[in-house]
Formats: structure tokens, C-alpha cells, sequence
């Protein structure tokens, strides 16, 4: 979609303040030219899989494709809380097909177990939406050996992309990043964070930027097999993401907050729309977005391939012959 030269001006100029772009501020205005909602049932008859669905923009997203007539899958580690939210979900659409999946992505040989499992139950994925997160107050390393943010934000996601690749064949992948993303360079020396003070909003912004890189490689990696790839951001949203790893944050922007449902709509959108968006974006407010606050920082081609070469080497996947 192309905008009117004065709604585009507008538009950067939200982006570029944060508060006006990123708060609910954001979608009351840009909804006059945003691109058209996909239309009612577009996803009938097709599964999406939402990681980390069981609260926050992972419910609200599980619920937008609902709404769209998908049949869900959810995951999350806690069985408790997933059938929590598989009921309000039913609650609110009684008719809908949403199914629950006890998985932690951090754990990257369950992931890969996991996948293989899915994609033998489901042999045509429409979608998946990566949208666990972690916020750990300290570094935290799994069993496997690697830091908590990166084993759940990059190398667990990349695992189950690439253990569905079959399954969506043809399909979308949609990662749920973060406009902290823009605070932070490519650090391909450090991946692990094994030095300096560790902090964990900086290891959140760290990995949502390795996303951003990692939705280019992907983008480029799967088109063979028709997969489109996306990354977005869903602002400052009122969700326990917020509420609870930033309690000073929240407090102080909390009148401006979107809801869930808000913060969520892009992803929706990019699971949903028939509009040809190409692949290898990055989504705020269904409008593609630089993926650099300003051109300071940008990685370069030789830092993207060692990045790539560390998460294929830690994965094992794509395999050599892929």
C-alpha cells in the first residue's frame, strides 16, 4: 500500500517519536490508512501455531486467528495456565479449534523433538508466530548449556522453524520482536553474553535484534520452499511483559499503553493477509519498517554470516545438504 505523501510524513514521524507511534496513540491514528483487516474466515481450515500463547500478546494473538476461523495450536510451559487460556478462548468463540501443547523453545533437543511430533500431526502448518519471551533479572544459562534470551528469542525458534519446514511448506513464519531491538548492535564476538555486567533488559534487546538479522537469513534461506518471513513489533502494550519485568516503565507510561489485542494485530495481520507483502520484513502497524532507528550500527555483510554461521553450528540446522 502505498500512502498519501502527507499520511507517510505523519506516519515517520510517530515512528520516530516513540511515544506517538508506539502507544495507543499509534493505531487510533494510523487506522485511517492502514491496509484493509484480511477478510472474515480467511484462515478457515488452516492451523497456526502461537508459541508462548498462554497470557499476554501470545493469548491475543492465538485469539485474533481464532477469530479468523484458524485452527490453533498454543504452547507454553505451563500446563495450568494453557488450559486457562484455551477456555477463554473457547468462552469467547465456542466453535473454535484450539489445541493445547506442553513445550518449552529454550530446550532445543525437546524443540526439535517437538517439531518432529507437530509436523507429523499437522503435515500443513499455515503459520507459526514466534512470540515466547524471557526476561530474566539475572543470566540464567539452560541445561544445554546457553543463555536463557538467546535459547528462547533465537536458537530455540530456529529450531522449530526449521524442524517444520516441510509443514510449511508454502506457508508464513512471524516473529514477535521489539523496538528495544533499536538499542542494540549485532554482537557476534559475545552471542552468549558470558561478559560484562549482565542485565536483563540488554540481553531482551541483544536477541530482538539477532531476530531482526535472523528474519533477513530465513527470508532468504526458505523462499525456495515459498515460505514468507516477517518480523514485527508490537509497541508499548499492557502486558505482563511490560507490567512485570518493567514495573517503572509501566507506571509511568501506563495511561498510553495499548491492550493486548492492539499490540498483537500486526502479527495477526501478517498471519492472515492476502496482500503481497514480499518476505523479509520488518512490521509496525502493518507498515514495513527500517530495521535501524538511524543508519549508526548497521551490521555488516561479514558480521551477518558469522551470525548465521554460529546459529547453524550451535543447531545443526539447515544441515550442510539442505
Amino acid at each position: 500500500m502505498v500512502l498519501h505523501e502527507a499520511a507517510a510524513a505523519l506516519d515517520w514521524v510517530m515512528d520516530k517519536s516513540l511515544v506517538l507511534g508506539y502507544t495507543k496513540i499509534g493505531p487510533a491514528v494510523r487506522r485511517a490508512w492502514w491496509p484493509h483487516d484480511p477478510v472474515p474466515g480467511a484462515l478457515v481450515g488452516r492451523h497456526v501455531l502461537v508459541t508462548g500463547a498462554s497470557g499476554g500478546l501470545g493469548l491475543a494473538t492465538a485469539r485474533g486467528l481464532v477469530r479468523l476461523g484458524a485452527a490453533v495450536h498454543i504452547t507454553g510451559r505451563d500446563p495450568g495456565r494453557l488450559d486457562d487460556a484455551r477456555a477463554r478462548l473457547v468462552d469467547e468463540q465456542p466453535l473454535a479449534e484450539v489445541t493445547v501443547h506442553v513445550a518449552d523453545v529454550s530446550d532445543l533437543a525437546a524443540t526439535a523433538d517437538f517439531a518432529r511430533q507437530f509436523a507429523a500431526q499437522v503435515p500443513r502448518l499455515h503459520a507459526v508466530v514466534h512470540n515466547a519471551g524471557v526476561m530474566p533479572p539475572s543470566r540464567t544459562v539452560t541445561p544445554e548449556g546457553h543463555e536463557l534470551t538467546l535459547a528462547t528469542h533465537v536458537l530455540g525458534p530456529h529450531v522449530l522453524t526449521y524442524g517444520l519446514r516441510e509443514a510449511l511448506h508454502g506457508g508464513r513464519v512471524v516473529l514477535v520482536t521489539s523496538g528495544g531491538a533499536y538499542g542494540q548492535r549485532l554482537d557476534v564476538d559475545d552471542p552468549e553474553y558470558a561478559s560484562g555486567d549482565y542485565s536483563g533488559v540488554t540481553a531482551y534487546a541483544r536477541t530482538k535484534r539477532m531476530q531482526l538479522v535472523l528474519t533477513e537469513l530465513w527470508a532468504r534461506d526458505l523462499a525456495a520452499d515459498g515460505i514468507r518471513v516477517h518480523s514485527m513489533h508490537p509497541g508499548w502494550a499492557d502486558t505482563p511483559g511490560v507490567t512485570d519485568s518493567l514495573p517503572r516503565f509501566a507506571a509511568v507510561t501506563g495511561p498510553l499503553l495499548r491492550d493486548a489485542d492492539s499490540g498483537a494485530d500486526t502479527a495477526v495481520w501478517l498471519a492472515a493477509t492476502a496482500d503481497p507483502i514480499g518476505t523479509g520484513g520488518f512490521w509496525h502497524d502493518r507498515r514495513r519498517r527500517s530495521t535501524h532507528y538511524a543508519p549508526v550500527g548497521v551490521e555488516t555483510p561479514q558480521q551477518v554470516a558469522q551470525f548465521w554461521d554460529y546459529v547453524r553450528e550451535v543447531t545443526g540446522e539447515p544441515a550442510p545438504s539442505a
